[in-house]
């Protein structure tokens, strides 16, 4: 005769009452519920395998249902049935889940912008590279097993991105797709990075350049109207300082006291695009500036403090509202000081290419493909900026020649 099974019902387990003692309430099956004397209750199941009794957890109530914890039952009594032990079943399982979501997508790409991103470039940078992806593509493949992602999936996730109109943005989200599939194929997660299936299938991105006046007899007209702008003192001398030393804008606004030598000449940074160190020399009337202006930033962290607090930076809109505010909305930006020294330095004054460009911290490699350091070309950037300078004086001014 076959022992009954079953024999619990919902409302029973529900009214048990905990007691002195832990105490159980059979179902049959191997089945029963564990009443504990803080009134907490366990759903085991015992089973005999390998000549052992054994205690498989199967979880507590009213979490896992009467019904479902007889479903477990019934499984594991199939397992046994196949030579399978139920417990060693569940903890195999439960790996596999482990390694499964420490394979997904959103993992392996936090574990590579924490390992390798934010140790290769600067803190700013690795913060924009982090919200695109906790923007645009960790809600939507995030779970995915790195895996299993399919070019076709990753690129309905990159379209998204398109459909709001931020085209750039999508390409850049697809390359940082593509650096985090090319790490977990170097972690053993990933056989193959898909981003290059997707060649052409996005829109092209045409690119904005900054606006930026490089007419010399135009440079002219805005250099005199920086001169005679009365806006606060910090933003005057950022203004003044942007043109002389054409540095990205994020640098400029961000740029510190205790990176500057004024005895030397020197301005020392990490370029926010690379993270590689740079030294500027600095020509005469940038020092002059910031000599002037460090009597009254001197004791904050920053050159170019905020306007509502000095222990922040300088607004990044700062700048360029202050030239929509001169009348050169349209036609210059923070960004556009860069243009236009490189326009000007290699058209009207001569300099080489490969000094322009080491200045402007772009990557400039030597005939072994090398890119060259920091202090790569010191004194002929010294030169070229001293030149600069005066020439721009000399723009402002004709007569100080």
């Amino acid at each position: 005769m076959s022992r009954q099974i079953n024999k619990l019902t919902a409302t029973a387990i529900k009214a048990a009452k905990p007691q002195e003692k832990i105490y159980r309430m059979p179902d049959g099956g191997g089945l029963y519920l564990e009443v504990a004397k803080t009134g907490s209750k366990y759903w085991r199941m015992k089973y005999r395998y390998g000549g052992k009794e054994k205690r498989l957890s199967i979880g507590v109530y009213p979490n896992v249902s009467l019904a479902s914890a007889r479903e477990v039952r019934d499984d594991a009594k199939r397992q046994l049935a196949e030579d399978i032990d139920p417990s060693t079943a569940k903890r195999i399982a439960h790996q596999q889940g482990v390694d499964a979501s420490a394979n997904t997508f959103g993992a392996v790409g936090m574990e590579w912008l924490e390992q390798v991103h934010q140790h290769d470039v600067v803190p700013a940078h690795y913060m924009r590279n982090k919200r695109r992806l906790e923007r645009d593509a960790f809600p939507i493949i995030g779970k995915r097993p790195l895996a299993k992602i399919t070019p076709p999936e990753l690129l309905d996730c990159l379209r998204r991105i398109e459909a709001r109109g931020h085209i750039e943005t999508a390409h850049r989200v697809k390359t940082l797709c593509g650096q985090i599939f090319r790490y977990g194929i170097a972690t053993g997660r990933a056989e193959r990075d898909p981003t290059p299936d997707l060649r052409d299938a996005l829109r092209s991105s045409n690119t904005r350049h900054h606006a930026a006046i490089t007419d010399p007899e135009e440079v002219a007209v805005l250099l005199r109207a920086i001169e005679g702008y009365g806006g606060q003192p910090a933003t005057i001398a950022a203004l003044k300082i942007a043109p002389l030393v054409f540095t990205r804008p994020g640098e400029l606004r961000q740029a510190k006291w205790a990176d500057f030598d004024l005895e030397k000449e020197t301005w020392s940074f990490h370029v926010s695009k690379t993270g590689q160190p740079l030294i500027v020399p600095l020509p005469t009337q940038a020092v002059k500036i910031l000599r002037d202006l460090h009597g009254l930033t001197g004791r904050s962290e920053f050159v170019f403090p905020g306007a509502r607090s000095d222990q922040r930076p300088m607004s990044n809109a700062t700048l360029k509202a202050a030239l929509d505010r001169m009348g050169f909305k349209g036609e210059m930006t923070a960004h556009g000081f860069r243009a236009m020294a490189r326009t000007i330095l290699a058209e009207q004054l001569n300099f080489p290419e490969h000094i322009i460009e080491q200045q402007l911290a772009h990557t400039v490699k030597d005939a072994n493909g090398r890119a060259y350091n920091r202090t790569k070309y010191l004194d002929q950037r010294r030169e070229m900026l001293q030149a600069w300078a005066d020439y721009l004086e000399n723009l402002v001014d004709p007569s100080s020649a």
